[in-house]
C-alpha cells in the first residue's frame, strides 16, 4: 500500500479523497493555486505545494508542474480527482513515465472512452446500442450540418473530447445550427483544448441512467448498480439517486451487462461510469467516463462502500474487494448538487464570500461533501458548488424528505445559491412520484423558478429585530467621549426621559418598500409591519439563528446584514432586503440611455455588435466566459448600438458597462 499520494485537485473531491486516505493511513499532499492558498483541501492535507496562478491552465492543468511536485512531496501515487486532468490520457503517461501510479485506469483505456466519437466506434463494434448520430473524423461546417439534416432535427451537439455540459448545445432548426456548432466549438476548445464535434439525435423525453463499474488488474469486472441523473439544468445533473426510481430487474440486469461489456472491450482498470439515455423500453450509450463520478457518494450510501478506498487499493494491486454476488443493494439515496448560482437568471454562476455557512447536523443517514467554509471566496476561476447533500432511507420517499430537511437547515448569505430550487423539486408531486425526464426542470419551470416571493411578516420582524440589536450593541461600545457607560442616553430601547417613542425603519424587498415601526415595553418589542401591530420576543439559536415569537408564534431564521443588506434566511426561503437609511442622500437612478452589463466576472469571448448598428431585440451582441461556460448579451429591444466598451480578450468585472444601448426612437 501507498504512503503517501498526491491529489490533483481542488474543493469538495481533494477533501473526499483526503478523507479516505488519511483514515487509510496514508499521508496526502494537497496541491494549489494562487485563489486556493487559505482553501480546506490545503489545510486538511498533510502537505501542500502552490502550483501556479488562479487561471486553472496555469496550475491544475499544468501536467509538468504537478508531476515536478508529486517527485518533490516523494508521492508514490496521484489521485486525479474528477473534472482537470482526470480523464487525460497524457497525464496519466506522463505519471507512468515518472514511476507514480496514476490511481484510475491505464492511458490507453482513457484514450479510448475519453475521445467520445471514437468510443461510440468501439461501442458499436461490441454491441452496445447506440443512439443515432454522426461520430465520424471530419468535421468542417458543410459536412457537419448535412449530418444533422440527415439525422433529423432537433440535434444535439456534443464536445467530442469531454463533457459535464460544456461544449454541448440542443439545436432545434437548421438555421440555428452554424451559430450553435461555433459557440460549442470554442467552449470544447476552451474547457478541453479539443474542439472536435459529435451529433446525435435529441430525445425529447429521455432518463439519464448510469452505472458503476470496477475493474481490477486481475481482469476481474463488476459493477455497483446504476444512478439517475435526469434532473439536470443546462446540461449538467443538479440531483442524483441510486437506485433508479421504476427500473425493472431485467432492465438493470441488461443495462449492467452492457456496462461491464464496455469496460472489457478496453480492458479497464479502476472506477468509471456508463451512462445511457433511457426512453421508452429503449436505452442508449452516451459516453464512458473514465474517472469516480461527482454523484458516486448515491452509490456508496446504497452499498455501504467506499469507492475512494477501492480506488486506491485496486491502483496498488489489490484484486477487487468484492465480487459481484457479495455487492448488496440496501434502501434508497440521493443527492443534491447545492451550487453558489443564480436559477433566476438563468443559472449564472454566483461569486462572492461567503458570510454565512452554517450547514445541517450529518449522520449515517445524512453526509455533505463539501470543500468550503464560513469566510471563504466562491470565485470566478473554478465550478461555483458550495456541498453535495446526500440523504439515506429505507425507500425513496424518506430520502426525498430527509434531504429535504437537510437542505432546509442551511443558512448561507453573501452570494446567490439554488438551495431553495432544489427544495422545490424534491417537493414537486411530480419528482415525488418519480414522472420526471431530463427536461424536468424547463417543463415545471413557472413552480420550480417562481418570481421572488415577498417577504413575510416573520422575515421583515427579524431583519427588523438584528438591525435594533446591532444598534444597541453599537450603543454599548466604549465611547471615548462619554465617562458613564450606564448613562441612559446610551441606551438604544427607545427610552426617553418624557414618554414613549418608537423608530421606524423601512425594508426595500424587490420594488416594494415595507414599514416596520417598532416600540420597546418590558422587554419585549412591538412592531407595526404596514400597519398591523405585533409583539415579538426573541433569542438566538444555538446555531446562530433567531429564535423569534411572533404572536405567540416561533419560527427560526438566519439574519446576516451585510452593510445596508439583509438576508434572512428560513427552512423554506431566502430574502433578501435593503435597509433604506434616512440618513443616507438619496441618488438619482441612472436613467440616460440602456446599459447592458455584465451579469458577472468574466472574459470578452466575441464582440458581435458594432457601434451605430441598428439591431433587434434578441439579437446576440457580445459572448462572455465564465468558469468554462459561454454566455451570450443580447440586445433587450430594437435599437442601436451607441458604444462598445471591451474588446475580445478583456476581461470584465461584474456590474462593468459592456455596450451603450439606445432604444428605438430614443437615439440621438
Amino acid at each position: 500500500m501507498f504512503a503517501k499520494i498526491l491529489i490533483a485537485n481542488r474543493g469538495e473531491i481533494a477533501c473526499r479523497v483526503i478523507r479516505t486516505a488519511q483514515r487509510m493511513g496514508i499521508r496526502t499532499v494537497a496541491v494549489y493555486s494562487e485563489a486556493d492558498a487559505g482553501a480546506l483541501h490545503v489545510a486538511m492535507a498533510d502537505e501542500a505545494y502552490p502550483i501556479g496562478a488562479a487561471p486553472a491552465r496555469e496550475s491544475y492543468l499544468e501536467i509538468d508542474r504537478i508531476i515536478e511536485t508529486a517527485r518533490r512531496a516523494g508521492a508514490e501515487a496521484v489521485h486525479p480527482g474528477y473534472g482537470f486532468l482526470s480523464e487525460n490520457a497524457a497525464f496519466a503517461e506522463a505519471c507512468e513515465e515518472a514511476w507514480i501510479i496514476f490511481i484510475g485506469p491505464g492511458a490507453k483505456a482513457i484514450r479510448a472512452m475519453g475521445d467520445k466519437a471514437a468510443a461510440k466506434t468501439l461501442m458499436e463494434k461490441a454491441g452496445v446500442p447506440l443512439v443515432p448520430g454522426y461520430h465520424g473524423a471530419a468535421q468542417d461546417e458543410p459536412h457537419l450540418a448535412a449530418e444533422a439534416q440527415r439525422i433529423g432535427y432537433p440535434v444535439l451537439i456534443k464536445a467530442s473530447a469531454g463533457g459535464g455540459g460544456k461544449g454541448m448545445r440542443v439545436v432545434e432548426t437548421p438555421e440555428r445550427f452554424v451559430a450553435a456548432l461555433a459557440s460549442a466549438k470554442r467552449e470544447a476548445a476552451s474547457a478541453f483544448g479539443d474542439d472536435r464535434m459529435l451529433l446525435e439525435k435529441y430525445l425529447t423525453r429521455p432518463r439519464h441512467v448510469e452505472i458503476q463499474i470496477f475493474a481490477d488488474f486481475d481482469g476481474h469486472v463488476v459493477h455497483l448498480f446504476e444512478r439517475d441523473c435526469s434532473i439536470q439544468r443546462r446540461h449538467q445533473k443538479v440531483i442524483e439517486e441510486a437506485p433508479a426510481p421504476g427500473l425493472s430487474a431485467e432492465r438493470r440486469r441488461a443495462m449492467s451487462d452492457a456496462a461491464v461489456a464496455a469496460a472489457r472491450a478496453v480492458g479497464y482498470v479502476g472506477a468509471g461510469t456508463v451512462e445511457f439515455i433511457v426512453e421508452g423500453d429503449n436505452f442508449y450509450f452516451i459516453e464512458m467516463n473514465t474517472r469516480l463520478q461527482v454523484e458516486h457518494p448515491v452509490t456508496e450510501m446504497i452499498t455501504g462502500l467506499d469507492l475512494v478506498e477501492w480506488q486506491i487499493r485496486v491502483a496498488a494491486g489489490d484484486p477487487l474487494p468484492l465480487g459481484q454476488a457479495e455487492i448488496a443493494l440496501r434502501g434508497h439515496a440521493v443527492e443534491a448538487r447545492l451550487y453558489a448560482e443564480n436559477p433566476q437568471r438563468n443559472f449564472l454562476p454566483a461569486t462572492g464570500t461567503l458570510q454565512r455557512l452554517r450547514m445541517p447536523e450529518t449522520s449515517a443517514d445524512l453526509r455533505i461533501d463539501t470543500g468550503v467554509r464560513e469566510g471563504d471566496a466562491v470565485t470566478m476561476y473554478y465550478d461555483p458548488m458550495i456541498a453535495k447533500v446526500i440523504a439515506w432511507g429505507e425507500d425513496r420517499a424518506s430520502a426525498l424528505r430527509r434531504l429535504a430537511s437537510g437542505l432546509g437547515k442551511y443558512r448561507i448569505a453573501g452570494l446567490a445559491t439554488n438551495r431553495d430550487l432544489l427544495m422545490r423539486i424534491l417537493r414537486h408531486q411530480s419528482f415525488m412520484v418519480a414522472d420526471f425526464d431530463t427536461g424536468f426542470i424547463e417543463r415545471h419551470a413557472a413552480t420550480l423558478l417562481p418570481p421572488p416571493s415577498a417577504a413575510p411578516r416573520a422575515a421583515l420582524a427579524a431583519a427588523s429585530l438584528a438591525l435594533l440589536w446591532d444598534q444597541a450593541e453599537a450603543a454599548r461600545a466604549p465611547d471615548p467621549s462619554s465617562t458613564d457607560l450606564h448613562s441612559p442616553w446610551r441606551r438604544r430601547d427607545f427610552w426617553r426621559l418624557n414618554g414613549a417613542t418608537h423608530q421606524d425603519i423601512t425594508w426595500r424587498d424587490g420594488e416594494e418598500e415595507h414599514l416596520v415601526r417598532a416600540h420597546y415595553h418590558r422587554d419585549r418589542y412591538y412592531l407595526d409591519i404596514d400597519g398591523e401591530s405585533s409583539a415579538v420576543a426573541a433569542s438566538l439559536a444555538a446555531n446562530g439563528d433567531l429564535a423569534l415569537d411572533l404572536d405567540d408564534i416561533r419560527v427560526r431564521l438566519g439574519v446576516v446584514r451585510h452593510g445596508s443588506e439583509v438576508t434572512v434566511m428560513g427552512d423554506d426561503g431566502t430574502w433578501r432586503l435593503t435597509y433604506v437609511d434616512p440618513l443616507a442622500l438619496k441618488t438619482a437612478e441612472a436613467v440616460a440611455g440602456g446599459r447592458l452589463t455584465a451579469p458577472m466576472p468574466g472574459k470578452v469571448m466575441q464582440v458581435l455588435a458594432k457601434a451605430g448598428i441598428p439591431v433587434k431585440r434578441g439579437d446576440p451582441l457580445m459572448v462572455i466566459e465564465a468558469m468554462k461556460m459561454e454566455h451570450t448579451i443580447s440586445a433587450p429591444g430594437d435599437g442601436v448600438v451607441e458604444r462598445v466598451n471591451f474588446r475580445a480578450g478583456d476581461f470584465v468585472a461584474e456590474g462593468a458597462e459592456l455596450i451603450a444601448f439606445a432604444a428605438a426612437g430614443e437615439e440621438a
